[in-house]
């Protein structure tokens, strides 16, 4: 059995954090990836504090194990959420797209692991000396929102600079890449294009199609223009969107284009329209990676067991 500084921070079986996917970290999934062992997130993406509540009051039923919330601090209900998460006392924040530093002190006195999304030592830096309780490094394999390093720079050298727990982010789907995750000084990882997959991911059937189907090279980077890139797989609405790039569309522009983009992907399953996020792993997945959650954890963390053990002899 894998253990790491995060499992004990966590208090978690196994040292993985559940990607919080706006649109699809609901609380079914997040309870599933808990009661795995892992540590599952409710994505708080850009809904109110209501709405959000009442995913933590599902997932509650649903699991005893710690779970989360993901905020995105660009979220104009970003401190709502935070009070949110201090009022339910949920057992960890994760954040992204900004720096949580004001809500820091806050999140701990009501006993909330703090662990910020980072794509720079920098900030990494910066998040350890606000009192971050650990930080995720993550690659601009990932999926979503992203930075411009990649994880297997990024990693080792946020690790070499800060003291507190390092969990990496972005093209980990099989136990190779989790293995070589902790060989870069990770000491856990935040998983989500894979989990995409999972039987309890309630997102639309295209979706997951769509994903499966995905080759190494589908994957494409918009809006790198407007300071806020994302990777998806590419489609009508990709390709739009690079073409609009090209031509010097506004940062407004670009908002009013991708507004409800994501919805249509993950509910409406709209393969011409959606914003269908996944990382560069989407090309390792297919059919035989659906399974359950509890599944898919397990069998990733066995895998990574028995590469470590065959590299032990090497």
């Amino acid at each position: 059995m894998i253990k790491t500084r995060l499992n004990e921070l966590l208090g978690i079986k196994y040292p993985v954090i559940q990607g919080g996917m706006a649109w699809v970290a609901e609380a079914e999934l997040a309870s599933a990836v808990s009661n795995a062992g892992g540590a599952g997130l409710i994505a708080g993406g850009s809904a109110d504090a209501e709405i959000i509540r009442k995913e933590i009051y599902k997932a509650k039923e649903l699991t005893d194990k710690p779970f989360g919330i993901n905020v995105m601090l660009m979220s104009p209900y970003a401190e709502d959420l935070m009070q949110l998460a201090c009022e339910e006392k949920v057992a960890l924040v994760t954040t992204g797209a900004g720096s949580p530093g004001k809500y820091i002190e806050k999140l701990k006195e009501a006993g909330i692991k703090v662990i910020p999304v980072v794509s720079s030592v920098a900030l990494a830096k910066r998040m350890e000396r606000a009192g971050a309780d650990a930080v995720i490094a993550e690659g601009m394999e990932a999926g979503g929102h992203i930075g411009s390093i990649t994880t297997m720079c990024l990693t080792p050298q946020i690790a070499d600079a800060v003291k507190i727990p390092v969990v990496a982010a972005g093209g980990i789907g099989d136990g190779r890449t989790l293995a070589a995750a902790f060989a870069l000084g990770a000491q856990g990882v935040q998983i989500g294009t894979l989990l995409l997959l999972s039987d309890e991911c309630k997102i639309n059937g295209n979706y997951k199609e769509i994903v499966i189907a995905a080759k190494d090279t589908d994957s494409v980077i918009t809006g790198t223009n407007t300071g806020h890139p994302v990777r998806q797989i590419r489609n009508k609405f990709t390709r739009r969107m690079l073409d609009r790039e090209k031509e010097g569309m506004s940062p407004g522009e670009y908002e009013k284009l991708t507004e409800g983009s994501l919805r249509k992907a993950a509910v409406d399953g709209n393969r011409e329209e959606g914003s269908f996020m996944a990382g560069q792993i989407a090309g390792m997945l297919n059919e035989n990676s659906r399974r359950t959650a509890k599944e898919l954890i397990e069998n990733l963390f066995d895998e990574t067991e028995n590469i470590i053990n065959k590299l032990q002899n090497v």
